[in-house]
């Protein structure tokens, strides 16, 4: 079942039975949810669960909407999708089934067809005909449904569920790679902004992507008109790239703590900080006019990707992290789970588009439980934007180079995928430096210790080190009691009263102890300073996996586009200046990337470098401490008492040099192999329901 700390999402009201599965399983969260979206009133659709009460099994006998294919469409039979083309007369039976797709009744010979059919490939209209034996065609071969299906018996329908079962449990057992088959092309609204413009209810204003990046009075009075606000207008400036409308702004996540509720048991909560710059204070944060701060569980974290997936369709957002199901409270992985939520957020308020969205204001300033609980189901659930987006983009004429647009599209798709090659590859080669460093620990701590014996001749642990004990003349350098190895004053000498050898013992001593404090140095580097600049750099480690959404969009605009240039219609005039809003919005995301990799690769690169210049900077400082030791005065100030016994020295028989497993980072949404020990557990749990009927899966977890 699910976490405790993934519990509190507003939920729409319960299925009528057991099994069914919540409404919003998996809407908005990188999935397609073509069919999730589709119940009515809470009806599953698994592929296994069948109703024979259930009013889908009429819908062979039932009438819809009358249709016309505007296109041809080759469906996929695996997705439920059927084959139509263009001038075919359809009904539509549910007009919004989720990501632009619609629930559509095909008349065929010998029977009818029902699945899946774009939305903007059909226009209604009004004096269809709904015998069946009109303008008969073959049944197409990407069908599944039988052929000759009687009206009167019709054959159970099993839709297809398109979206991800377990999203994270798939996710790991997949390699990390979505499974989501349909084309962020079409999810994305941009394939109906294109072909048809705005919604009905909603018309653009007037001509308002092809003159100006300010839309005009009467686009504005048409905006207000339509309750369109300021946070849901987007303009792209020249290059393109997105028109920064308010100024960028710092986000810290901290101070974790555990809670208990009596409803869904123990959670982690997070204190979201957020620091405003005061004017002209340049980067300096420090000097923050204002700053707000609320407390934020994973689950708040969610409802915020899901509302803003829906809101920003063409905008490429960074993964959420992934689920915990278990060790959800160990220090080492909330700490983790901190880190990963502080640069998830913080990518977010970096992008000029997002960090104005309205839901996010909310996100980063509701204060109360009550107010969070009434106005997050609102943005939850607005209908996603789709085209409402592209028709909201204001930018100037002629700001596109029709000559590289694929061609740039191309370059930026292979600059990402080595992008993410080079990351992968410097992530594994961090872990060896890290490693390194706790080797080098464990080396300074080995020649303090063997210092120590050198000077009180008190055995170090054979298993310490390699070194073969040598007895000379066959005399024991420890027999007789240890008399001669030091004097009565502790000095390493076998004469009485040698001040000599008393400065130059306590001098030594000191150098050894210094030598302890720079293991610790390294040890801690490792462990802690390196350990934030590692995990880090999955932030950037998965660039094309992330934008490869807008590089589909891009290129399926592009062949658009050159199609609406080579025709002389006026309608693909209309096309042609839609196409242009699409792909001044992805090439504003691109150089949003570029923007965005030289901030983190030049941050990356100077707190690796600066951590680098305090550790070395501590241990010089530790260094010239003690050869100070032999300098005079403080060399002949050590004569004057006994030497006392190093604290280091009890741990001669059983030196500290068995050191604990580095801690490694979370895996990245992205990465092909999720290196925590859950996973392993979760993916042998799921492997043994893998054969079994998916009811039953979600019978075990939900």
């Amino acid at each position: 079942m699910p976490s405790d700390d993934e519990q509190d999402l507003p939920k729409t009201p319960p299925a009528s039975t057991n099994n069914e599965l919540p409404p919003d399983f998996d809407v908005g969260i990188n999935t397609s949810a073509a069919w999730t979206e589709s119940r009515d009133k809470g009806r599953s659709l698994s592929d296994e669960e069948t109703d024979p009460n259930d009013p889908e099994l009429d819908y062979l006998q039932t009438s819809g909407k009358p249709a016309r294919a505007l296109y041809s469409f080759e469906g996929k039979p695996e997705f439920r999708e059927v084959c139509v083309s263009a001038g075919d007369e359809v009904e539509i039976m549910r007009e919004e089934v989720g990501d632009g797709w619609s629930l559509v009744k095909l008349f065929v010979e010998g029977g009818v067809e029902l699945g899946l059919l774009p939305r903007s490939y059909y226009a209604f209209t009004a004096d269809f005909t709904s015998s069946p034996s009109h303008n008969p065609r073959e049944v197409s071969n990407s069908s599944i449904t039988p052929r000759g299906s009687p009206k009167l018996d019709p054959q159970p329908i099993m839709p297809q569920h398109t979206g991800e079962w377990f999203p994270s449990f798939r996710r790991n057992l997949m390699g990390g790679k979505s499974l989501n088959r349909f084309s962020s092309f079409v999810t994305s609204g941009a394939e109906e902004w294109v072909l048809k413009g705005a919604p009905e209810d909603e018309p653009p204003p007037p001509i308002h992507h092809r003159l100006t990046s300010e839309p005009d009075e009467v686009a504005e009075t048409t905006l207000s008109r339509l309750g369109v606000a300021e946070e849901d207008l987007h303009y792209v400036d020249e290059g393109p790239s997105w028109k920064i409308k308010l100024p960028p702004f710092r986000i810290l996540v901290h101070s974790p703590a555990k809670r208990t509720s009596p409803l869904t048991g123990s959670y982690t909560v997070y204190s979201v900080t957020s620091l405003f710059r005061q004017p002209d204070s340049g980067e300096d944060f420090k000097s923050e006019s204002h700053r707000v701060t609320v407390h934020r569980r994973f689950s708040h974290f969610l409802a915020l990707h899901t509302a803003l997936s829906r809101r920003l369709p063409g905008i490429a957002l960074p993964p959420l992290p992934e689920k915990q199901y278990a060790g959800r409270f160990s220090d080492a992985f909330i700490e983790a789970r901190r880190g990963d939520l502080e640069r998830y957020i913080g990518r977010i308020v970096r992008h000029p588009v997002a960090r104005y969205a309205e839901v996010l204001t909310f996100f980063l300033s509701c204060e109360g439980d009550m107010e969070w609980k009434r106005e997050m189901p609102k943005y939850l659930n607005t209908p996603p934007a789709g085209p409402s987006f592209y028709a909201h983009v204001f930018h100037p004429a002629y700001n596109l180079d029709t000559e590289e647009l694929a061609e740039t599209a191309n370059r930026f798709a292979n600059h990402t995928r080595a992008v993410g090659k080079g990351v992968q590859g410097l992530r594994n080669i961090f872990a060896q430096i890290r490693q390194a460093r706790v080797e080098m620990s464990r080396a300074e701590r080995l020649l303090s210790y063997s210092l120590l014996s050198l000077i009180t001749s008190k055995p170090l642990a054979s298993s310490s080190t390699t070194i073969v004990e040598e007895e000379e003349d066959g005399i024991s350098p420890l027999g007789d009691n240890c008399k001669g190895t030091m004097n009565s004053d502790g000095a390493w000498c076998w004469r009485e009263e040698c001040t000599d050898c008393l400065k130059l013992t306590k001098s030594i001593q000191k150098t050894a102890d210094a030598l302890q404090s720079v293991a610790d140095m390294y040890d801690d580097h490792a462990r802690r300073t390196q350990l934030i600049t590692h995990e880090a750099l999955k932030g950037v480690s998965h660039p094309y996996t992330t934008y490869a959404p807008i590089l589909d969009t891009h290129l399926s605009t592009v062949t658009r586009y050159h199609e609406a240039l080579a025709s002389t219609a006026e309608a693909h005039e209309e096309i042609s200046a839609r196409c242009e809003t699409v792909l001044n919005t992805t090439m504003a995301e691109m150089e949003t990337y570029h923007s965005q990799k030289i901030e983190d690769f030049e941050t990356l690169t100077k707190e690796h470098l600066d951590g680098e210049i305090q550790l070395y900077g501590q241990i010089i400082s530790k260094l010239k401490a003690a050869r100070g030791n032999f300098d005079e005065p403080l060399y002949g100030s050590m004569a004057q008492t006994p030497r006392q016994p190093s604290i280091f020295e009890r741990e001669l028989e059983n030196p500290r040099l068995t050191n604990l497993p580095l801690t490694q980072p979370t895996p990245h949404v992205f990465d092909s192999a999720p290196m925590r020990p859950v996973s392993v557990a979760i993916q042998e749990g799921v492997g043994l329901f893998l054969n079994a009927p998916r009811s039953s899966v979600f019978g075990k977890f939900w």
